[in-house]
């Protein structure tokens, strides 16, 4: 149940950051082209010379401008950099992982066995030592008290991603390499499938059997 929930709250807490991220992005672009076009109707009400088009136009700029989102690009660096670290945690999860495992494959069931065991124990304890260097700088950041420039936020906030991240993705480790002690599966992605459409496949080809 409790794992469940983990899961759960991962792929939520990825989805948001990606979902903010992305939303974020847009706004700021929007927000510059207004500017850039409300910059140009001024430019052509002064050349027309239409005092009620340039006092709209006047107007429309300083309403525009009035909204500052200079701060945009930095909260997105930060809502990537977690996304980043987090999605590598999920990545362990579901078996989307870097790895060069042609010579592995080949192996007798024996010597692949350890071979994997010590694979999975290098991520976990790799990933271990990021999580405990990563709060210790965490902790030093805190102490200096020092703040991000635009957001104006503690910066340790920002760098908290290291640690958790880490932390979460070591825990993923040790759970991929319980279950294959136990079970001898290692969790593997198709990356050639989209999530859903296999089962929409499915469905539809036994409906059309049927």
């Amino acid at each position: 149940m409790a794992l469940r929930i983990l899961d759960r709250l991962e792929e939520i807490l990825i989805s948001v950051l990606m979902a903010t991220a992305v939303i974020l992005i847009f706004v700021a672009v929007v927000h510059r082209f207004a500017i850039s076009g409300a910059a140009d109707l001024v430019g052509f009400a002064r050349g027309q010379d239409n005092p009620e088009l340039m006092d709209f136009a006047r107007s429309t700029f300083k309403a525009i401008n009035a909204v500052k989102l200079t701060w945009a690009q930095e909260a997105c660096i930060y809502l990537f950099v977690w996304m980043a670290k987090f999605g590598a945690a999920y990545g362990v999860r579901i078996g989307i992982h870097v790895g060069v495992d042609i010579l592995v494959e080949r192996l007798k069931p024996g010597p692949r066995r350890i071979f994997t065991i010590i694979a999975m124990s290098g991520g976990v304890l790799f990933t271990a030592i990021v999580a405990w260097i990563g709060a210790d700088f965490v902790w030093h950041v805190y102490k200096n008290g020092q703040i991000t420039p635009d957001l104006e936020i503690p910066s340790w906030i920002v760098y908290l991603a290291v640690p958790l991240g880490s932390a979460l993705m070591c825990f993923r480790f040790i759970q991929a390499l319980w279950i294959y002690i136990r079970t001898g599966h290692i969790e593997h992605h198709d990356h050639g499938s989209v999530d859903g459409m296999d089962d929409e496949a499915d469905d539809l080809a036994k409906g059309g059997h049927a």
